[in-house]
């Protein structure tokens, strides 16, 4: 029996995978949680085989929630299924120790193929991640810009993007006001962006942010 946990802010969303889920004999849905630091909460618990997480919920989100569960359980396969293509995330979230990446609008048996895979320890890539990473081999050069960053970095300007302050984060990540803005500085640098409107306008363009 593979244990589930679904974290999504949409109730809706949980409700119809739980559903959906009953019909396969060797699932069972153990936990739920709408952001991610009540996924953190199921982590420290260690009853469950398989995460299955959104990246865009609010207060912890994701992408936070993603490391966070992998510095605690390195070995606990997570599963994203998002709302945001492949193309802008995927590579990023599986460097960072996703098992496998699916958008939302997939098959629904493609989602019970990806579980049973991650459960086994196996890596989940559908075809354009794939493609995605075949074409990553070419070097860092040929990425997009925000493929470059850190697991930090790419959270800090995420949080940046949704006009989050630094001292909120601060606060949020357990980090002084002094090193989040060596990441935004980073950040920044990398990326080639001089100001936070910059940072919004390119994450709204490149769909990492609704």
């Amino acid at each position: 029996m593979i244990r589930i946990a679904i974290v999504d802010d949409h109730a809706m969303v949980r409700a119809g995978l739980r559903q959906f889920f009953a019909d396969q004999t060797d699932f069972q849905v153990v936990a739920e949680a709408s952001n991610g630091r009540q996924a953190l909460d199921i982590v420290r618990k260690g009853e469950v085989d398989v995460i299955l997480l959104d990246i865009s919920m609010p207060e912890h989100g994701g992408v936070d929630a993603l490391s966070a569960i992998k510095a605690r359980a390195p070995d606990l396969p997570v599963l994203i299924l998002s709302g945001f293509a492949e193309e802008h995330y995927a590579t990023t979230l599986l460097r960072q120790g996703a098992s496998g990446y699916l958008n939302k609008d997939c098959d629904p048996e493609e989602i019970v193929k990806a579980i049973r895979t991650v459960a086994r320890g196996r890596k989940y890539i559908t075809a354009v991640v794939a493609e995605q990473l075949a074409e990553g081999l070419g070097g860092a050069a040929n990425k997009p810009l925000h493929e470059q960053l850190s697991d930090r970095e790419l959270q800090v300007f995420l949080r940046l993007a949704k006009g989050e302050t630094i001292g909120h984060m601060a606060v949020s990540m357990s980090l002084s006001v002094k090193t989040v803005s060596t990441y935004r500085t980073r950040v920044m640098e990398k990326m080639h962006l001089e100001s936070n409107s910059d940072l919004t306008y390119y994450a709204l363009k490149n769909g990492l942010i609704q």
